[in-house]
Formats: C-alpha cells, sequence, structure tokens
C-alpha cells in the first residue's frame, strides 16, 4: 500500500491531503506530467517521493505503459547495473540466460530511479551516457544495444549539490536530470494532512485485518497531530498498521500510542529518524554482528568501486556514534589490529572520508 496515494480507475494516482503545501505540490504535478522533461524530486526518506512519479506517470501521456521503479541503494554497482541495462547470457556467474533491464522493460514508459545519489560514479557516467543517447549498453555485450525511449524520474533524499562539491556526484548528470525539480514537503509541514492520512491507513488496514476498530479519540489525534514525524508519512503508515493489529477495542486511545508520540507537558518527545535500509546499513551490520573486519568488507568494495565515498563516510558515521567521536574504538569496533590503527586514518584522510569527531564525544 503506498503511503501518499490510492490506486483509482484508470491507474489515476492521489495524493492525499488538502493544506496548501499538497495542494501546490498536485498541481506542480499535472503541469509537470504533461510535459515529457526528465525529472528531479528531492525530499525527506518517507515522504512519498516515488508517489509523485507515479501520479506524474499517470496524469500524463504514458499514462497506459510501463512504470518501472528501480532502488539505486538496494543493490551492488554490478547487479545495479544489470537490473538497469540488462545482460546477456554468459556475461557473468548466474547468468544463464539473457535478460532485459528496467530501461528496456520500460520502453515507451516511464523509469524512475530513486536514491540516485547512491550510485557510485561510474554507474552515474553509465547512467549519463544512456540519457545522452539513449542507447543500452547490456552487461556482456558488444557494441551499441537497442535504443529505447524512456522518461526518466529520479528522486534522492541527499543533497546533490554538496555532492558535486565533494566530488561524489557528477555536475554534468545532475544537469541532464534536474530539468523540473519538485521538492515534497515533510510531513511536519502539513501537519493538517495528517487526519485525512490517518483516515485513509485506518480504513486500508482495518479492511485487510478484520479489525473492529472504527476510529481514534480526540486525544489520540491530537497527539498524531503534534507529533515531528521523522519518519514522515511511511512511519504514520507503519504506526497505523500497528495500531489496527494490536488494539482489541474499537477505538484506539492515547494509551495505545508509544511513548515517542504521546504529548507530555504539551511537548511532543522526538524519536529517531526513520530511514530505509541502505548499502552502509548492510555493511555495518556485517562489521558488527558478523564481526568482518573493514579491510576485507569495506576497503575492497570502496576501491572496486562497487560503493561510493558517501557510503564509506556513513560506516564511519555510525560507528563514530557508538564510539563517541573516538577513532581508536571505532578501529576495534571494526575488527582491525592495533597496528592497523594509523593505516585506517590515512585511508580516511586520503579518500576524504574522515568525520569531524567532536560533535560525537
Amino acid at each position: 500500500m503506498s503511503p501518499v496515494a490510492t490506486m483509482q480507475p484508470k491507474s489515476h494516482v492521489q495524493l492525499i491531503g488538502r493544506s496548501a503545501e499538497i495542494v501546490a505540490l498536485q498541481q506542480e504535478v499535472d503541469r509537470v506530467a504533461r510535459s515529457d522533461a526528465k525529472v528531479l524530486i528531492t525530499g525527506e526518506s518517507g515522504v512519498g517521493k516515488e508517489i509523485v512519479a507515479q501520479s506524474i506517470h499517470s496524469r500524463g501521456p504514458r499514462a497506459g505503459t510501463t512504470f518501472a521503479p528501480v532502488n539505486c541503494a538496494g543493490l551492488p554497482e554490478t547487479l545495479l547495473e544489470s537490473e538497469l541495462f540488462g545482460h546477456v547470457k554468459g556475461s557473468f556467474t548466474g547468468a544463464y540466460r539473457d535478460k532485459p533491464g528496467k530501461l528496456e522493460a520500460a520502453h515507451m514508459g516511464t523509469a524512475f530511479l530513486d536514491e540516485i545519489g547512491e550510485m557510485t560514479l561510474r554507474m552515474q557516467g553509465l547512467l549519463l551516457r544512456f540519457l545522452e543517447t539513449g542507447e543500452l549498453q547490456k552487461v556482456g555485450a558488444d557494441g551499441n544495444g537497442r535504443r529505447v525511449n524512456v522518461r526518466v524520474i529520479a528522486a534522492t533524499n541527499r543533497n546533490l549539490r554538496d555532492m558535486i562539491t565533494q566530488g561524489t556526484f557528477r555536475e554534468d548528470l545532475f544537469y541532464r536530470l534536474n530539468v523540473i525539480h519538485i521538492v515534497v514537503p515533510p510531513l511536519r509541514d502539513r501537519r493538517e494532512d495528517i487526519p485525512a492520512l490517518v483516515e485513509h491507513f485506518l480504513s486500508h488496514f482495518t479492511a485487510v485485518n478484520h479489525s473492529p476498530i472504527t476510529g481514534l479519540t480526540p486525544e489520540a489525534m491530537k497527539a498524531l497531530t503534534e507529533y515531528s514525524w521523522p519518519g514522515n508519512v511511511r512511519e504514520l503508515e507503519n504506526v497505523i498498521e500497528r495500531m489496527v493489529v494490536t488494539v482489541q477495542r474499537d477505538t484506539i486511545g492515547l494509551e495505545d500510542l508509544s511513548s515517542e508520540i504521546r504529548v507530555q507537558d504539551g511537548i511532543a518527545l522526538r524519536p529517531k529518524r526513520e530511514r530505509r535500509r541502505t548499502v552502509a546499513d548492510d555493511l555495518y551490520k556485517r562489521l558488527i554482528d558478523q564481526r568482518e573486519s573493514f579491510w576485507a568488507t569495506v576497503y575492497p568494495l570502496f576501491m572496486e568501486r562497487e560503493i561510493t565515498r558517501a557510503n564509506v563516510r556513513e560506516v564511519v558515521r555510525r560507528g563514530l556514534e557508538e564510539a563517541r567521536g573516538n577513532y581508536k574504538i571505532v578501529a576495534r569496533l571494526f575488527n582491525m589490529e592495533q597496528r592497523e590503527y594509523k593505516r585506517f586514518l590515512n585511508f580516511l584522510r586520503k579518500h576524504d572520508c574522515q568525520i569531524p569527531f567532536k560533535e560525537y564525544r
């Protein structure tokens, strides 16, 4: 179920809300949908960037064709290349047959590239070439491939201009994608939409779970409206689903909400930000839970350009957070020997992956 949309007849996607911010967004989507220009959608994690992309697709001339979403953060570089461009039989281990990529499958339709800021520089170069020529270069294929007609919509919760300055995102690709820029506002900036979203999610999840719940008390709705929602609409959807599953009465009350959401003395407690699982999350889990060495896990992937500088910096940031700013403890957390500490720091400095430690103390 989508966080901010419902599927209407003729595949029409409807953004939910009546706030000035969502009305302006709906109007912008309508204008953009009539064109075939590339679109860059930005906003915090969980605000519904994919729903905006679906809305642009469903309201435009390509509405009856394929909408192909690709999560650029969910796959390592080699698999992402195959996912986007396809591969030929025998191009790598496990390639038992020719496989079309999402861009080929979306011919005459729309490809949605989510979390574009997580692409490696090599993948950015391959994407730029495709955007310039329209030709698909499948993994393992010789020569130029098929030309396809695809509208590309990209999205990110990162600041791409900062990444350009840091050398982690190509400036030419940014300008190629940023023909039209749409910013999706966070939920805390359009609180008046929260009751409508609650009603929408409650209606859906009570039907799916055959729940007797019919509504919320005014106190519970007030708490939901005043909460800061760092995880945005996705977090709200998860909260409603959890309450529908766990509450056994017909009305959800204030006491059924988590302590993070309940208002105490008029001040809503702020929870930790909810994020999508990223490459850095998986790497950090391997280091901490599976006790793998930084040199065996993170280092080779970075040197082979399978992961980006931003991925390494995020892993280091999480280590500093756990170690309260102590790089020596980070080295131990990352399963290095004591003699490798200086090598670790030198690597971080050389590749601009070092993060100031003082803010974590």
